[in-house]
């Protein structure tokens, strides 16, 4: 799954970068959710919350769910918002411009999108079963952690300091194929989200 994703990130955005980013990421979000798992289940911090005893242990299939669905869920938001922040800098936006206007533009939706599954994983949490109230604890937290530190915080702070090091490719791998990260053609209501000498107005 890793190799998978190395690849395909690697192809979308031809940047040895960004595809190494990701798979980091990505499994930062995942140690998160196993952290916080053994710290409930094992070590009983927190068990009178959510109503565990220490000594339950870790059901063996949680930790290989919750690696399947994170990091389908972390990928996800990470190819979201750095289409858009690809798209912005392709148009002539200064990496710093395209950073702060791919993270507002897709702020909405990955918010959004956060909570609702923060909600509903969190109703896992509050079953009987030890199974239900790992899986809801574990994505419940990762979910949340990935969509504030990770995306919110980290992604656009390690694209800012990287600059331009962001879009890295080998002369080695100048064979993969390119891929057009535009939009259709903007119709002239548009226009004005699209000129690059707007972009300092749309980022203040």
């Amino acid at each position: 799954m890793l190799l998978f994703a190395f690849g395909l990130m690697l192809v979308a955005f031809r940047s040895l970068v960004i595809a190494v980013k990701a798979i980091l990421l990505n499994l930062l979000s995942v140690a998160a959710a196993y952290g916080v798992l053994v710290l409930v289940f094992q070590h009983g911090v927190g068990k009178d919350l959510f109503d565990v005893s220490s000594a339950d242990g870790i059901e063996a299939v949680v930790p290989l769910l919750l690696f399947v669905i994170l990091f389908g869920l972390s990928m996800d938001y990470h190819v979201f918002i750095l289409s858009r922040i690809r798209e912005t800098f392709d148009r002539g936006a200064k990496m710093d411009e395209a950073v702060s206007y791919g993270i507002k533009s897709t702020a909405g939706v990955v918010t959004s999108a956060a909570i609702v599954m923060v909600c509903v994983f969190a109703i896992f949490a509050t079953l009987s079963w030890p199974f239900f109230k790992q899986f809801g604890v574990g994505l419940a937290t990762a979910v949340l952690i990935d969509a504030t530190i990770v995306r919110a915080v980290l992604l656009p702070a390690t694209m800012k300091l990287l600059g331009d090091w962001n879009w890295y490719l080998p002369r080695w791998l100048e064979w993969l194929p390119r891929l057009e990260h535009y939009e259709p053609e903007p119709t002239s209501e548009s226009m004005q989200e699209v000129k690059p000498a707007e972009f300092p107005a749309i980022v203040q």
